[in-house]
């Protein structure tokens, strides 16, 4: 169940931005969401936060202008989910466009990307020696790298030089690179901390860029545009989840405007054909839950390494094959999940869910290691408590995913549980709200209970209930296809979340679809409204109140508003499960 809260801003902030020209209808909403004057919804890319702001991102520019000029061999190590793979291909597209603009320049770059099931994440030291075996004189991380100090260790031993670029939180020691360039590194005083891996290989092209003009680099051709990276930034950031702070959100706002006006990589364009999508609506829907989530498939089920190819070939044709072979991985993707599901939910009945442990940590031996995290985040929504799910590894080990809720930091909740008991923890690393581990299978039962302990501790009382916060009732007036399309055109995501609105309807009439989904007919003071709650099959009261998005419906060429139903209440106010 969720208890459903309005949120609320000054009135004042509402009416400075209207004053300034925002329209009423955004103005209540950016005020909702904090934005205290127009500046803050200002997405011009010069509004950038400078690369100069960003700790050694000046140091990584000379020492990659150093390898340039010294033909040097470099290499990116990837990470296989959506983020790295996206920061790999702007890596590898902003370099070799760099290298291009310097005739007779001999230097090369590559990329190196682990199998998740035999490598592992990061820049561990079977990465190096494996990365060796290239040759390369410097190496370059992308969205991981900032807890590999054995990895690093290993390279500085093999005499190849390591620039680590990373936005995960670090430990306790760093490791001993060239360089790294991390906006949550001690000392960084980079106003966007939410940078995804591949905003900071973006902003280390940028001050590359500015490096390589100073020593004059572009005297016989023209500068390479970076901004025909930003589809990719933009992919990378909605689909890591990273807060989207206004650093972010211009650089999504900016990838935007170049796939809706045709201009997208030949990738980005073919995946999103294969997801049935055209360029011109292309919204921040569409990076998160239809183009990730494909990209993402290829780490999981088989190697990412197809998923970067698709963003590095410029032939359309290879990236609609590539996109469709991802569009496949991706179907059976959701085949495998929804097994496991079902298997998590034989699990979860042996739990007292009256009194559902803080801390949830489920493992089965024939779970997919490449699908874990999607089951443990499926099951944080349906108990609202973070959770861990395990598959089975190798040599006695297994590997676990998590998702939290709001409230507990799963990267600190990890580290207090290392230090609790050293030794239980074999590796792990992440986010305050997703983070992954390695320990022994026979360990299992005592880190769930210890997992469930420390969540108790750190996790206060009230955030175990789920708080949907809404935007209050939206006008009769602005409940249109207009008001939608304006509404579909904004950035919103993870932590400038997109408008929720409540209000009392009448059902006048439902039908289900594949046996899962409600299609309803609503009216409000007598006007009519069309509906979907998506993944709910039990009918509402003949009169309630729905949380519900007002959004685009096309079908068939035809264009309709359309409310989507996120939470019910009943008569009497209090939310139904």
């Amino acid at each position: 169940m969720s208890r459903l809260l309005i949120r609320s801003f000054p009135a004042s902030r509402r009416y400075r931005l209207e004053q300034a020209g925002v329209p009423p209808l955004l103005a209540r909403l950016y005020a909702a969401r904090g934005v205290a004057d127009i500046s803050e919804v200002d997405y011009r890319l010069q509004c950038l936060a400078p690369p100069e702001a960003l700790l050694h991102a000046e140091e990584a520019a000379r020492l990659i202008a150093d390898a340039l000029a010294a033909n040097a061999r470099l290499l990116i190590v990837a990470d296989y989910d959506c983020d790295g793979a996206t920061a790999c291909a702007v890596g590898i597209r902003g370099l070799e466009g760099l290298i291009r603009a310097r005739p007779g320049c001999g230097a090369s770059v590559c990329y190196l990307v682990p199998d998740r099931f035999t490598l592992g994440y990061g820049l561990s030291p079977a990465i190096v020696d494996l990365a060796a075996r290239e040759k390369p004189d410097l190496i370059i991380t992308v969205d991981n790298g900032i807890a590999s100090l054995e990895g690093v260790a290993r390279a500085r031993a093999l005499g190849i030089a390591t620039l680590i670029t990373d936005h995960h939180l670090p430990g306790d020691s760093l490791p001993d690179a060239d360089c790294i360039v991390n906006p949550n590194q001690p000392g960084c005083a980079f106003p966007s901390k939410h940078l995804a891996g591949v905003g900071v290989m973006f902003y280390v092209l940028i001050a590359l860029r500015a490096e390589l003009r100073r020593r004059g680099w572009f005297c016989a051709r023209a500068e390479p545009s970076l901004a025909s990276l930003l589809d990719l930034v933009a992919l990378g950031t909605v689909a890591d989840v990273v807060p989207l702070d206004y650093n972010n959100r211009i650089l999504i706002s900016a990838g935007l405007a170049r796939m809706r006006s045709g201009r997208s990589s030949p990738g980005i364009s073919a995946l999103l054909a294969a997801a049935g999508r055209r360029p011109e609506t292309a919204s921040v829907f569409d990076f998160g839950f239809l183009l990730g989530p494909r990209l993402n498939a290829a780490g999981r089920l088989e190697n990412m390494s197809i998923g970067i190819e698709c963003l590095l070939t410029d032939d359309p044709d290879r990236a609609l094959m590539l996109a469709r072979q991802l569009d496949r991985l991706n179907r059976e993707r959701r085949d495998i999940e929804a097994g496991m599901r079902e298997q998590a939910e034989t699990l979860l009945d042996k739990i007292d869910m009256a009194d559902t442990p803080p801390g949830v940590a489920l493992f089965a031996e024939n779970w997919h290691p490449g699908v874990v995290g999607i089951l443990a985040s499926r099951v944080k929504e349906k108990l609202h408590r973070p959770v861990f799910a395990f598959a089975r590894g190798e040599n006695g080990e297994i590997k676990g995913s998590g998702r939290s809720i709001p409230g507990l930091n799963l990267r600190d909740a990890l580290d207090s549980l290392s230090k609790r008991v050293p030794g239980l923890l074999l590796r792990f690393g992440g986010h305050a709200a997703a983070a992954g581990v390695t320990m022994r299978e026979a360990d299992f039962p005592r880190f769930s209970a210890l997992f469930s302990e420390i969540a108790a501790e750190l996790i206060a009382p009230e955030d175990l209930t789920r708080r949907l916060n809404t935007d209050g009732s939206l006008d009769l007036s602005s409940c249109n296809l207009a008001a939608a399309k304006v509404l579909g055109a904004q950035i919103w995501g993870q932590g400038f979340p997109p408008p929720l609105f409540y209000d009392a309807f009448e059902v006048r009439g439902e039908r289900l679809l594949k046996e899962k989904h409600l299609r309803l007919t609503l009216a409000r003071e007598g006007r009519p409204f069309n509906a979907v709650w998506f993944n709910r099959a039990v009918s509402p009261p003949p009169r309630a109140s729905f949380a519900y998005a007002l959004e685009v419906n096309a079908f068939r060429g035809v264009e309709s508003a359309e409310l989507r139903i996120e939470e019910c209440a009943d008569a009497e106010g209090g939310a139904l499960p």
